[in-house]
């Protein structure tokens, strides 16, 4: 405590005499623990994770969806319903639909580089934080369909990076957030259905909806304001100033019967709108069970219901010059949406493909459960009596798959550093989808292909197509075996039965992929007919210790030779052929990270040296059963770029 606060407490000390001494004696005490606390109060850890697990506490969670955001967690990059940067810092938050109520904490102000806040469809009260304000950077506000309270804070005029505010459905009151009007980049401002007072400017922006006000006025609402406002500026006519006016008793007649005829032609237009509205709602196949006083457009949380139409127009009608490949459901189609937005659009087959339906339906729910950064994300999807759509980000760098074997002219090949990066990013994507998800997701047809790269060449699992949602209850036999030859576990492909160890061993193959450049499967590979099989190559030029030859040769001699010998040792490790003795994607993380590779690797030199004593042959029976022409193996390729 300062010398000048110990004086202003001695001050107090005669007016505090009539206390009980006990309770003088703890005041004492507490006064100066109360000025020091302040500086006792920061920790080693991370400042993000401490927000949000402040966001959490403010929060009543009665479904425990945020039982992942831990205070002791060094990272909240593998907190659920979080997504972060190349940098590892949180860009984005989406808590819509989880059944939260309580309040919205000011903690939420401490994450600066937050672009993404989506709380929509909860019922959450209390103020809307004067710290929202600054969120700086944020891109897209969604505080929709709540229980918010009190006025718009004028903070929020320093969110100059926003162009989405959602505010509908609220109890939200005080004047119109006039101040928003500075914000340049604002596109969309909803305040529908609140209890906001007082004039709407007129706003240059497309999408403003102010209904569900009764105290607004303005032109935007139209409803006159007591005192008439000031009119906006229309023009500049013969040096003198032009206001626009309302028409009224007193207008000439000319201005009556032009407005008497415009009235006459929208009714008509209103009349034809209303039978079209009428006859597509009549005819409308449901999908999703959506509450009718929701946004339409919107549904699944930030998942858009894009028209056919527009997705006709941002693919050209689905042009050829626009495949960006070619897939078992369908093909994948570049797309600019109105918006200039760049998008990888999937259109799946008619009704007459056998699975289009179950796998669209599979893919909208899998991917709207999975948020990671290493996970592709799904904005929205289209679905009419004859079509199934789904709308990607577009993934400017393609697949592994393509940059590592369609050589383009001027396009540099992955060096190693990008390989190790890729192997990473694809294995945490995995951890994800294994350890997060709950029901966990299989997704039972790892490969380079499926493996996607952004603007950064960060690596993002695509194709959820195939996964499987793993429900303790439900047993992991499928009817089908699916998926490409090479990468197939050989109990899944003997039994059709999966399980996590089923990814693990498709992963496995893909660090083969990364490291050779070459297909898992292939006949022209060697003369030897064994060798076709890319994992049965590795096994014997590891054991003849020339792993120099494995490397892809566009890397020449730019790799680490150890580091090599290290993402091989993995990659066999999880390519054994007994599923209980692949590690999980939680080890194989670690042991890419440099931890505990070093004695599971022994562990497996001592159990194949017993075997080959034993002479135990089982891949040579894997690859028999693989060679055999009897198995339906279908090789599909699915969402995403390529």
């Amino acid at each position: 405590m300062s010398r000048l606060q110990l004086a202003e407490v001695l001050e107090l000390l005669p007016q505090l005499l009539w206390l009980p001494n006990f309770l003088l004696l703890l005041l004492l005490i507490a006064l100066p623990y109360s000025c020091c606390v302040s500086a006792l109060a920061p920790v080693d850890g991370n400042p993000e994770v401490t927000a949000l697990f402040g966001v959490r506490q403010a929060l009543y969670d009665p479904h425990n969806a945020l039982v992942s955001w831990d205070v002791n967690y060094l990272s909240p990059c593998t907190f659920m319903w979080v997504q972060c940067s190349a940098q590892q810092v949180v860009t984005s938050i989406d808590l819509s639909s989880l059944g939260f109520s309580g309040s919205l904490s000011p903690f939420i102000g401490s994450l600066p580089n937050l672009e993404y806040l989506i709380l929509q469809n909860n019922n959450i009260s209390g103020s809307l934080p004067v710290e929202l304000g600054n969120l700086t950077k944020l891109l897209h506000l969604d505080l929709s369909n709540n229980s918010f309270q009190g006025p718009i804070p004028s903070t929020f005029a320093n969110l100059k990076s926003l162009t989405s505010l959602q505010l509908k459905l609220n109890h939200l009151s005080g004047p119109f957030p006039k101040f928003l009007s500075t914000i340049r980049s604002l596109t969309t401002l909803d305040v529908s259905y609140n209890n906001l007072s007082g004039f709407v400017p007129n706003l240059t922006l497309p999408n403003l909806i102010v209904q569900g006000n009764p105290l607004l006025c303005g032109w935007s609402t139209g409803t006159e304001c007591p005192g008439d406002p000031p009119l906006p500026l229309m023009a500049n006519v013969n040096g003198s100033t032009q206001y626009a006016t309302t028409v009224t008793r007193r207008s000439n007649p000319g201005a009556v019967a032009g407005g008497l005829s415009l009235g006459a032609m929208l009714l008509v237009a209103l009349f034809a709108l209303s039978l079209l509205w009428w006859r597509r709602r009549r005819n409308k196949q449901v999908f999703f069970d959506v509450n009718e006083q929701q946004d339409p457009d919107v549904l699944l949380g930030q998942l858009k219901k894009f028209s056919f139409r527009e997705l006709q127009i941002a693919t050209d009608n689905f042009h050829s010059k626009n495949i960006l490949g070619k897939g078992g459901f369908g093909n994948v189609y570049k797309g600019y949406l109105s918006d200039g937005t760049l998008v990888a659009v999937k259109r799946l087959k008619g009704e007459g493909s056998p699975g289009a339906e179950t796998q669209f339906q599979m893919e909208v729910e899998m991917i709207s459960l999975a948020v990671h950064r290493n996970l592709l994300r799904l904005r929205g999807f289209c679905m009419t009596p004859t079509e199934r759509l789904l709308v990607y980000p577009y993934m400017s760098n393609g697949s592994v798959a393509s940059r590592l074997r369609d050589k383009v002219c001027g396009r540099p090949a992955l060096d190693w550093l990008t390989r190790k990066r890729i192997a990473l990013g694809s294995a945490r994507g995995l951890l994800y989808l294994h350890e997060h998800c709950d029901p966990k997701i299989i997704h039972r047809d790892v490969k380079a292909a499926n493996i996607l790269l952004d603007d950064d060449f960060e690596a993002v699992v695509g194709d959820f197509g195939l996964a499987k949602l793993l429900d303790h209850r439900d047993s992991h036999v499928t009817t089908a075996v699916r998926g490409t030859v090479g990468h197939i576990a050989p109990e899944y492909l003997s039994t059709g039965q999966s399980s996590e160890k089923t990814d693990v061993f498709g992963y496995g193959v893909l660090l083969l992929e990364l490291i050779t450049g070459q297909r898992a499967f292939e006949f022209g590979r060697l003369s030897n007919h064994n060798d076709m099989m890319l994992l049965d190559w590795v096994k014997k030029l590891q054991a003849e210790k020339r792993l120099d030859l494995l490397v892809d040769i566009d890397l020449k001699t730019d790799y680490n030779p150890l580091e090599l010998e290290e993402m091989v040792q993995v990659a066999l490790l999880c390519t054994q052929v007994l599923p209980a003795e692949r590690p999980k994607m939680l080890d194989v993380v670690r042991m890419l990270e440099g931890d505990g590779l070093a004695e599971r690797w022994e562990q497996w030199r001592e159990v194949e040296s017993r075997r080959c004593q034993e002479a135990l042959a089982l891949p040579n029976r894997y690859c028999e059963l693989v060679e055999d022409s009897s198995w339906d193996i279908e090789a599909i390729q699915l969402s995403g770029p390529r």
